[in-house]
């Protein structure tokens, strides 16, 4: 009976998910995605919102100007976000200094639901809109950058120890 070799010995580098996602056609996508967004919700929140805003019932009103920061927030890290993926993508960063990055504006994924799903609906639909785009966009760029900062150099594979038991009583024996 030979003795089984359970070791990859294979040189290829191994191929990492940050460096290939940044400079993918899906990336681009994700990028116009949220910077389209990001257009629209400003141009709506300066014009037709803002018309819209003045209509509400007071308790409304109110729910309507802090959805809209958060919105707006959500918004800001998406782009700083995407903006830091892009500059990696055309070499203006490395992988370790768009980690660097990420500490100055953070993704983050919890939010006070103080108005609650009864309040956002009583704003306007164009606004309950912007929200949920957003939720899910921001949603989908925390799972990204999930798999991103998680994308590091595999160890080098170790020889197994029983192997490496076997392998000594082989020689000792013969």
């Amino acid at each position: 009976m030979g003795v089984m070799d359970v070791m990859f010995r294979d040189e290829q580098p191994t191929v990492r998910f940050g460096e290939t996602f940044v400079a993918s056609e899906s990336f681009k996508m994700l990028f116009r995605e949220g910077m389209t967004l990001v257009e629209e919700t400003a141009a709506y929140l300066d014009g037709p919102g803002r018309d819209e805003s003045r209509l509400l019932a007071r308790h409304a009103a109110l729910t309507y100007a802090s959805e809209s920061m958060r919105l707006t927030t959500r918004l800001m890290q998406i782009a700083s976000w995407l903006l830091v993926q892009r500059a990696v993508s055309e070499g203006e960063l490395s992988l370790s200094e768009a980690a660097e990055e990420k500490t100055r504006v953070r993704l983050s994924n919890s939010e006070p639901n103080e108005g609650g799903a009864v309040l956002i609906a009583e704003l306007p639909l164009s606004l309950q809109a912007l929200i949920a785009q957003s939720k899910r966009l921001h949603a989908r760029i925390i799972h990204l950058d999930r798999l991103i900062s998680d994308d590091r150099p595999t160890p080098e594979p170790r020889v197994s120890p029983v192997f490496a038991q076997h392998d000594m009583l082989r020689v000792a024996f013969g």
